[in-house]
């Protein structure tokens, strides 16, 4: 019965209607659940395939799943109808490239902590109230008490790093500029068909060593659904209802849930220093007070 129209059109009706009970948080914490599974996958990959190939893998099977499920070919794709999209195409390609270049040299907290500092810049440019710019504080002191940041190590890997922190902030302002065309999931998969594309010269060499070993693929499908396609998807959806000032704030949810997952799953035991950062991170978000846009 799927694909009739009037099937799908009282679906999607339903998935909204459901979608929009989940409060703002919950659907970073979605996120952020499925973000930090991905890496999971990703680890039989990088004993076998280079920090490029990696990033070919998770963006080839995230825009199979996409093309599978939303069917993206029916987007308008003429650059000059839909620039966003082609921008967001390429920026996911360059930015998924750079980080696991990054994480190939320094330590993934520091990535991450890098990758926030982009964040509380978007969220402090578009904040206005004294009350928000207060909930910002005491959300990014907060995630520097979680995240533990080393200064030292690879210049080049510092690099990448960086890079990554300016190709996460914009994809957050193209994310946001899709997510208001009220098609922003379906914007979504066709800017991944434009990523897949766009990775093929600099990731297929060396993915190669993996398109005959169907652990290594079926690993690869882990991590475009884990990494990009679940949290790509609740970010289009959180974005719709945010400004990108409030996306940007909620994102310090993510090494939240990081530590905690690490305490159920791993039996990390936080720290004092890890319990006042949670802390810190949940008063910001509770303050915080959507503006208008």
């Amino acid at each position: 019965m799927g694909g009739h129209p009037l099937y799908d059109a009282v679906m999607a009706g339903r998935s909204n209607s459901l979608l929009a009970r989940v409060p703002a948080p919950g659907l970073f914490i979605v996120s952020a659940l499925f973000h930090y599974l991905g890496p999971s996958f990703a680890v039989l990959l990088f004993s076998n395939v280079s920090a490029l190939g990696v990033a070919f893998l998770r963006i080839w099977s995230a825009a199979v799943a996409f093309a599978i499920w939303r069917r993206p070919w029916r987007v308008d794709l003429r650059p000059d109808r839909s620039p966003a999209l082609w921008l967001l195409g390429v920026v996911l390609a360059a930015m998924n490239s750079v980080f696991y270049l990054a994480i190939a040299r320094l330590p993934l907290s520091t990535v991450g902590a890098i990758e926030f500092l982009g964040t509380v810049l978007l969220a402090a440019y578009g904040l206005r109230t004294a009350r928000n710019f207060a909930a910002l504080v005491l959300a990014a002191v907060g995630v520097a008490a979680i995240t533990e940041i080393r200064l030292s190590g690879n210049a080049l890997g510092f690099g990448f790093a960086f890079a990554n922190c300016l190709l996460f902030m914009s994809y957050v302002v193209l994310g946001h500029r899709v997510a208001q065309t009220g098609t922003g999931v379906d914007q979504l998969a066709a800017a991944m068909l434009v990523a897949a594309a766009a990775i093929v010269p600099i990731g297929l060499p060396s993915a190669l060593p993996a398109l005959t070993r169907p652990q290594l693929l079926l690993a690869a499908a882990g991590v475009g659904v884990c990494s990009s396609v679940i949290p790509y998807v609740t970010d289009q959806l959180a974005m719709a209802r945010l400004s990108r000032a409030s996306f940007a704030l909620m994102l310090a949810l993510l090494p939240v849930v990081a530590t905690v997952v690490g305490t159920i799953v791993l039996r990390q035991i936080p720290t004092s220093q890890d319990i006042l950062g949670i802390a810190l991170v949940s008063a910001g978000v509770a303050l915080h007070r959507q503006e208008a846009t």
